[in-house]
This record gives structure tokens, C-alpha cells and sequence, in this order.
């Protein structure tokens, strides 16, 4: 199992470095001290420190490579930098040895997630006052390259993080580069200073190398093929895709990493624990979930109405699947709130590309976004009060599956075969008595289903709390406003479920 976590980090820390210039120790020794005993021990993470600066040899020597090939390199801004980082990277690494088992500072791990959170808020940054490339460097320029570079240096060798993390914000920040010209400057850094403090750490302490080695190839070989892979790929889109998908990766990373390296403290909370495992399950559903309808959708002729419902299946249920697995109705809601407030400024930047609302057939600007958040505060106020206050988990999965499957059923028939519309008021006059038909039938074989399942009820009784529901939520779906179902429908069938 070790094996399999040596490659997780490496390769995480390759993207890193590919995309953002972020030092391969940022990922790699927490990962290697938390999740791998081999390196435990007084020396272990003095080895960790050592196989990340290892790793960002090679790593940041493509990643500047390609960096170089596409002129994002600004060597005339960042000389100053690059001289004091490399003066001080050997003190510090002396240091952290007689410090004895130095680990990854907080501080860069707070600094990875924020910087990630300020990308996905603001991914392009271009700006008035932008350095033009090869512009030298002025009078402040030249002290606050001074004050990093020293800084930065001695934490490389000290810390391993490589400050690859810290030249960005340096560059960006306070000398002005554009986002892909700070990443290939870091990276050049970042190889000479990753080779002198790496060389250190060995000559230091030579068991790294005797005892380490085959982990050593491995991580390096890991790391470097997935620099140069994300590297490329920064290089190629626009700066403003650079932004966004540096930012996603910094975030989940630094989150990651955050949890790790305060393990012991968060994991104390059992609640913590409970919502780590919901946002668990939820990731290990949703992810291979879009792995398949992703290219479903641009492969094939699915028509966007069922594509749509595609996607609103695996919405409801995920969150029923979660049901399951939460230990308390306080971690169901509180995960669903916390994916709610992330996915809204996510889904908000990610409507301005072009690509957006054909993929997730948008009906109109905001949609999604604004459906997103209604269902997961929907789904959180219902396990509040089925689970929390009647303790009745089961009525909450009932309601979301009833009305989820029963609204599919109703997309997928009533739209190809809906020949008759209802007119009754306050119906939008879209809906068909076909397709309520259809969602009445599929919402009640679910909720009998479910009731027989968990043993709820005797056959007639759940025959008709499954009947009533369905009918009142079929009723609920052909008078709501479109944009409202998500919630009234759910909510009307969890009432009459919980009074039967």
C-alpha cells in the first residue's frame, strides 16, 4: 500500500510544480511522514524532505524547460531571487538537520489553499501595473527580492518546501509578472536550489540514498512525467484556464494537506470525522460518475434532455447514498451545506467559458448554479428535521429518491411522448399529462420499494403511504414554478410520508 501512496504523492507534486510552480515537498512529506510508517522515526522526515527535493530536480527542470520553449521565463526580474535562495538553501538544510525531524511548516499549507481559493475567485492576472518581460527590476523591486530571496532560501533548505509557492506570490504580487512567466522563473529557481538542497540533505545523511533508493527513482520518475505533462498543458490554454485549473488543484491539495499535517487534532472531533467520510463517499461517486457521462456527452447524440437527467441522477442519488454512510443527520447536513457554499463561486466563474452551459444544457444563465444550491439546502433542512428531529433517515432517502426518479420519468417520457398538455392553472401549460403519468407510476414503485426494503411497514400500509405520497408530489411537480420543484416536491413527499 505504500507503493500506491509514494505514487499519489508524486505525481501530485508533479502537477503542482507543472502548474503553479508549487514545490514537491508542499505535497509530498506530509503524505510520506502521515500515510507511510517506513518513514517514521527521528530521520524519517529528514528523508521525506529529502526524496521531495529529489523529485523537484527533475520535475522543475522540465517544467521550466517548456516553460523556457513558450518565452515564460523572466530571468532579468528574478536574478536577485535566484542568487539568494541559492546562498541560502545550504545553511538551512544544515539547520534542519540539527533541528532533528523538521516537518512542512503550517504556514505553506495555509498558503497553498488560499492561494488556490484567490485563482478560483480571480483566475486571470493580468493587471495595469503588469511587468513587461525583461523590464529590470526598480528600487523596491530590488529590496523586496532581497527579503524573499534570503527568506525563501533558508525555508527551502530548512523546510524543503523548495519556495516554489512563495516565488509565486513574490512574482505575481510584488514584482508584477503575469501567472505563466512567475511559474517559469520559480521553476528555473526552484531546479538549482532543489539540486544544492537535495545534494545537502544526502551528504548530511547518506542513509537517504542507501536505504531509500528505490523510492527515490520511483517518486522522481512520477514526478517528473507529471510536470512535464501539466506543464505542457499550462502552456497551451489561456492564461485564464491556467487560473482556474491552478486554482481547483492548489485548493484541494492545500485542504488535503491541511488535514494531514493537523490530523490529530481534527480527527479528535467526531463530527469532523463523519463529514470527512460523507465528502468521501460523495467524491468516490461523483467523480467516476462524470468520468463516463463527460465524454457520453461529447461522443455521442444523446439528446441534452436526457443528458440532463443524467446528471440529476447522480445528484440525488449520491446524496442518498450519503444517507447511508453519515453517522449523524449533523454531518449529512452540514456536508451538503459546505458542497452548496464551495460549488456556487465555483460554478459562477465556471459560467463565464464558453464550454459551460452546452455541457450541463443550461437553460438559462445561473440555472445550475442557483439548482445546485437549492437542492443541497433543500437536502440539508430535510435530514435536519425527518433525521434529527422525527429520526427518521429513512423518510429523508425516500423523499429524495421518490422525487428524483419520479422527475426523470417525467423529463424522459413526457418529453418525446407528451402529447397532451395540461392546462389546469397555475400549470405552465409545458407539462403533460403524460408525463406526470409517468412520474406518478416510477415514484410510487420507488417508494414502495423502499418501504418494503427497509421493513418499515406492512404491505397495505406502505401500499398507500407510497400511493399518497407519490400522488402529492406528482400533484406538487405540475403546479410548482420550474425553479422551485427541487424543493417543494421533496418537502410535500417527506410531509405526507412522515403523518402516515
Amino acid at each position: 500500500m505504500e507503493w500506491l501512496w509514494y505514487i499519489i504523492a508524486s505525481v501530485g507534486a508533479g502537477v503542482g510544480t507543472g502548474l503553479a510552480g508549487l514545490s514537491a515537498a508542499t505535497v509530498m512529506v506530509p503524505i510520506l511522514i502521515v500515510l507511510c510508517p517506513s518513514f517514521g522515526g527521528e530521520t524519517g522526515a529528514y528523508q521525506a524532505t529529502a526524496i521531495a527535493l529529489a523529485s523537484d530536480i527533475l520535475g522543475s527542470a522540465v517544467t521550466a524547460y517548456t516553460y523556457a520553449k513558450h518565452k515564460n521565463i523572466d530571468l532579468k526580474r528574478g536574478w536577485i531571487m535566484l542568487v539568494c535562495i541559492i546562498a541560502m538553501c545550504t545553511v538551512g538544510s544544515y539547520a534542519a538537520f540539527l533541528a532533528g525531524n523538521a516537518v512542512l511548516g503550517g504556514f505553506t499549507l495555509f498558503l497553498t489553499f488560499f492561494i488556490g481559493i484567490r485563482f478560483l475567485v480571480k483566475p486571470d492576472t493580468q493587471r495595469e501595473n503588469m511587468a513587461s518581460k525583461g523590464e529590470k527590476l526598480d528600487l523596491k523591486g530590488i529590496i523586496v527580492s532581497l527579503f524573499f530571496g534570503l527568506t525563501i532560501g533558508f525555508g527551502t533548505g530548512f523546510v524543503g518546501t523548495g519556495g516554489g509557492m512563495m516565488m509565486l506570490v513574490v512574482f505575481t504580487l510584488f514584482l508584477g509578472m503575469e501567472l505563466k512567466t512567475a511559474v517559469g522563473t520559480s521553476t528555473f529557481i526552484m531546479t538549482f536550489t532543489a539540486l544544492i538542497a537535495s545534494v545537502s540533505h544526502i551528504l548530511i545523511h547518506p542513509a537517504i540514498v542507501l536505504e531509500k533508493w528505490p523510492v527515490m527513482l520511483l517518486c522522481i520518475a512520477s514526478a517528473t512525467a507529471a510536470s512535464l505533462f501539466s506543464a505542457r498543458f499550462a502552456n497551451r490554454v489561456p492564461s485564464r484556464t491556467v487560473g482556474l485549473v491552478t486554482g481547483g488543484v492548489l485548493t484541494v491539495m492545500g485542504a488535503a494537506m491541511l488535514i494531514l499535517n493537523y490530523r490529530d487534532f481534527l480527527f479528535g472531533f467526531p463530527l469532523f470525522t463523519q463529514v470527512l467520510s460523507c465528502l468521501g463517499v460523495l467524491a468516490a461517486y461523483i467523480i467516476p460518475a462524470l468520468v463516463i457521462l463527460v465524454p457520453l456527452r461529447f461522443l455521442t447524440k444523446v439528446p441534452s434532455f436526457v443528458f440532463r437527467k443524467l446528471l440529476h441522477m447522480v445528484a440525488f442519488t449520491c446524496v442518498t447514498i450519503m444517507i447511508l454512510k453519515a453517522g449523524s443527520w449533523q454531518a449529512a447536513a452540514l456536508t451538503s451545506v459546505m458542497i452548496a457554499l464551495i460549488f456556487y463561486p465555483v460554478l459562477r466563474i465556471l459560467e463565464k467559458e464558453e464550454w459551460y452551459s452546452g455541457l450541463l444544457v443550461e437553460k438559462a444563465p445561473g440555472e445550475i448554479r442557483k439548482s445546485l444550491v437549492l437542492f443541497f439546502f433543500m437536502f440539508a433542512g430535510l435530514a435536519s428535521v425527518c433525521w434529527g428531529v422525527f429520526g427518521r433517515a429513512d423518510v429523508c432517502a425516500m423523499a429524495i429518491l421518490m422525487w428524483g426518479t419520479g422527475d426523470a420519468a417525467a423529463a424522459l417520457f413526457g418529453i418525446p411522448f407528451g402529447r397532451h398538455k395540461v392546462k389546469l392553472r397555475p400549470a405552465d401549460g409545458k407539462k403533460s399529462w403524460e408525463g406526470s403519468a409517468a412520474m406518478l407510476a416510477v415514484s410510487f414503485g420507488v417508494g414502495l420499494a423502499l418501504k418494503l426494503i427497509l421493513g418499515s411497514a406492512s404491505f397495505g400500509g406502505a401500499f398507500v403511504s407510497s400511493l399518497a405520497a407519490a400522488l402529492a408530489g406528482t400533484a406538487t411537480e405540475l403546479f410548482s414554478p420550474s425553479e422551485y420543484d427541487t424543493i417543494t416536491v421533496p418537502v410535500v413527499i417527506a410531509a405526507v410520508l412522515l403523518i402516515l
